[in-house]
């Protein structure tokens, strides 16, 4: 009887297993960009550059310009003192889901050379854009937005690629800045 209890455990964990790999997982570029991957034998999508579209989950984000080296954001009575050196990045994000999805701005990434994370500066991207809410609102199927992401970062480093998320539990997506 030990045996048969034993057995069904087993059985039970590998239908389980089976189960889970035949999900799909919403952080990769897209169901077909997957399959198409898959089909030529990567294992994740090709790193995106300046200028070029690149999917995580719901959103499709096209990083405009990447400006480093500024000391403060915002006007001279309102605004953001960098600590270091604050990384504006101007990014274009697109619902291309079908439900209406809110782009976190603290789910953002950047990353050194040496691979070294950065999180992103939600208080002083509240300076940077001067549409206050332009992220902060749920961007609906088709619809886009246009806004700047910041990074505070020490003086002396240099952002070499950002990994944008469509939501904080999202498997993210790299955008090579060099």
């Amino acid at each position: 009887m030990r045996k048969i209890a034993t057995f069904a455990l087993i059985v039970t964990g590998l239908v389980a297993l089976g189960c889970g790999a035949g999900s799909t997982d919403e952080g990769t570029a897209s169901g077909a960009d997957t399959a198409a991957g898959a089909a030529k034998g990567e294992d994740k999508p090709k790193t995106a550059k300046i200028g070029e579209p690149a999917r995580d989950g719901k959103f499709e984000f096209t990083v405009k310009a990447s400006k480093c080296g500024v000391k403060k954001v915002g006007t001279s009575l309102l605004g953001a003192e960098a600590q270091g050196q604050f990384c504006l990045v101007t990014v274009n994000v697109k619902n291309i889901g079908k439900e209406s999805q809110m782009f976190d701005g603290s789910s953002q990434k950047a990353y050194a050379a040496n691979g070294t994370e950065y999180s992103a500066d939600s208080e002083a991207a509240l300076y940077a854009n001067k549409n206050a809410d332009t992220f902060l609102n749920d961007i609906n199927p088709g619809n886009q937005v246009t806004g700047v992401v910041v990074f505070d970062i020490p003086k002396n480093v240099k952002v070499s690629k950002l990994e944008l998320h469509d939501s904080p539990f999202s498997g993210g997506v790299t955008v090579s800045l060099s």
